[in-house]
């Protein structure tokens, strides 16, 4: 049996029929360390050395917080090569009734991967997510550099109520 960090259900249907044919979206799996999930992160920011242990005691981490926490990614199928993925963090407020707001993060596609709107992809689906979680506004945290490409997909923040 995989050993996802989040349910599989959470996983938008849509999004899986619109990628590219050899592609699949899906939880993070433990086994997601062999695949070269944090060399595509190292793509997006500095990572570290990360040993084996270490990964799967955050993973189970995250793992137990699924109410919190719901990590992605996209795999190359061929390849069995991690090559996008994301997370979206679920903030508890007291504004909106106790409320949850999403915030989407770490959105980093492989530099071999880029163009294939694979990136679009993981945000769609971590927005998927957050409206099944409950979240009445999902924003997509980003650094600066990347506003242009934020703007371009339309996405400052999305309210759901």
């Amino acid at each position: 049996m995989v050993n996802y960090q989040c349910s599989v259900d959470l996983i938008s249907e849509e999004v899986q029929k619109s990628l590219p044919e050899g592609y699949k979206v899906r939880p993070l799996e433990i086994e997601d360390y062999a695949k070269g999930h944090l060399d595509c992160l190292a793509q997006l920011t500095t990572v570290g050395e990360i040993k084996k242990e270490d990964y799967e005691k955050r993973f189970n981490y995250l793992k137990d917080r699924q109410d919190t926490y719901a990590s992605i990614v996209i795999e190359h199928v061929e390849s069995k090569r991690v090559v996008a993925s994301g997370t979206l963090i679920v903030e508890r407020k007291f504004i909106h009734a106790l409320g949850l707001c999403g915030h989407i993060e770490d959105i980093v596609v492989d530099k071999s991967q880029r163009g294939k709107r694979l990136g679009l992809y993981v945000i769609e689906t971590l927005k998927h997510i957050g409206k099944s979680m409950g979240c009445y506004k999902i924003i997509l945290d980003c650094n600066d550099g990347n506003i242009v490409s934020r703007k371009k997909i339309n996405f400052l923040s999305v309210y759901l109520s």
